[in-house]
């Protein structure tokens, strides 16, 4: 047991339940962004919304509160990285969390440590 703590992206939280992955012993979180993200494709079967909600009820969730508020205006201030992202970022910094992704842009910010999901399997 590592004890790291980690934000799941919503793309990263796709590719576990597409591919059935199993997370290693560690704290995750998902910004409440991820939530809206998943469960507001309009395609969304009944089934896949009860998967999701399962799978996102694993995790930690981060709102947004006066801190990531705050954090994001500040992101959106000094990038151009979009909203959703930079709420994302911000959740991660409230959560002190690594942020697990697989956007290249939210790999590359310079606001909070990203990697990718193979790099804690």
């Amino acid at each position: 047991m590592n004890g790291n703590k980690y934000l799941l992206d919503t793309n990263t939280i796709i590719y576990i339940l597409k591919d059935g992955i199993s997370l290693p012993y560690n704290e995750y979180f998902i910004s409440i962004i991820t939530e809206i993200e998943l469960l507001s494709f309009s395609k969304l079967s009944k089934d896949d919304e009860i998967i999701i909600k399962e799978a996102l009820n694993k995790f930690n969730q981060i709102s947004i509160n006066e801190n990531v508020k705050n954090t994001t205006i500040e992101i959106r201030k000094n990038s151009k990285i979009k909203l959703p992202d930079s709420l994302i970022i911000a959740s991660a910094l409230s959560s002190n969390s690594i942020l697990v992704t697989s956007d290249k842009q939210l790999l590359n910010n310079d606001f909070v440590k990203a990697i990718e999901l193979k790099d804690i399997l």
